[in-house]
């Protein structure tokens, strides 16, 4: 396919200009995952505009290289191109897909769909990396930003999360979502996970929390002291057991204690934020005893 054409150095491969010098090393790339060639002119408008929207609806997810038509006409003659703009899907060095003319976003995004990985794959690997290896990048952000794709990624998602959240402190929440875990999918890495979150809690069992539940076994009426130690508990990143001490008396007088009890219980909710599915469990059980 690229006989007579010089090869060259592998080229950076987020997008690409393809030109005499460099196809070869571009084009072996689709032997690896599927390439989009564009071809396009400077005179022809729909053409430029099509690089840009096909840049946006790939995101990230393939390799776009692009072809000036009249620079690179002889790319332009092999793959015999007729019209502007023509847009092509290369794998294992052979158009398997493609069309001249103009396309919506979201046929282009259907097209694209049946031979590009799907957005939320490439995130997935991003916050795997990032738990692998302690990078920069938040994996407990990463993830949250593809949890609307979490039924399609299965308990891989849920699994990753809990690691997330166990590497950041957020043990309650970890507990909950290996909880949910089903048996089926309760493997290596699950089993690993468990441990680690056993450790983690073991390390946030901190002297003071200790000596705080050893005072309140023995005077579990002192709401003051029930306060405190959900305070403790809460900082040491147990937010749910918390949470539940304190809902405990809630259930059965919302004014305890002059009310302190309740702000106590809306303190640590608004430390949680809005995001976490223990704090908004709570706040819906609030909601049933107050409406």
């Amino acid at each position: 396919m690229t006989q007579g054409i010089p090869q060259q150095e592998n080229t950076a491969m987020a997008g690409v200009a393809l030109t005499r010098d460099n196809i070869q090393s571009v084009l072996e790339k689709s032997l690896e995952a599927p390439i989009v060639l564009s071809f396009f002119a400077p005179s022809h408008p729909d053409s430029v505009a099509m690089n840009t929207r096909l840049a946006q609806v790939i995101n990230g997810r393939g390799v776009l290289a692009t072809v000036n038509c009249e620079i690179e006409m002889e790319i332009a003659s092999y793959f015999r191109i007729q019209a502007l703009p023509t847009v092509l899907v290369i794998s294992q060095g052979q158009p398997v897909d493609g069309f001249a003319g103009d396309k919506t976003d979201a046929e282009l995004d259907a097209m694209l769909a049946q031979h590009l990985p799907q957005a939320w794959k490439q995130v997935l690997q991003q916050a795997k990396q990032a738990l692998a290896d302690g990078q920069d990048a938040d994996p407990l952000a990463l993830l949250k930003s593809i949890e609307m794709d979490a039924a399609a990624i299965g308990a891989e998602w849920a699994l990753l999360m809990a690691e997330a959240e166990i590497t950041q402190g957020e043990l309650s929440s970890a507990e909950l979502r290996l909880a949910a875990v089903g048996l089926a999918d309760q493997d290596a890495y699950y089993h690993s996970l468990k441990a680690k979150l056993v450790l983690a809690k073991e390390a946030a069992d901190t002297p003071e929390v200790r000596e705080l539940q050893s005072r309140f076994a023995s005077a579990p009426d002192n709401h003051a002291l029930r306060i405190e130690l959900a305070r403790a508990l809460a900082q040491a990143k147990r937010e749910e057991e918390a949470l539940e001490l304190l809902f405990d008396v809630l259930k059965r007088d919302l004014g305890a204690e002059g009310g302190e009890v309740k702000q106590a219980f809306m303190g640590i909710l608004t430390a949680m934020g809005q995001g976490s599915p223990i704090a908004n469990g709570f706040r819906r059980k609030l909601y049933s005893l107050l409406y």
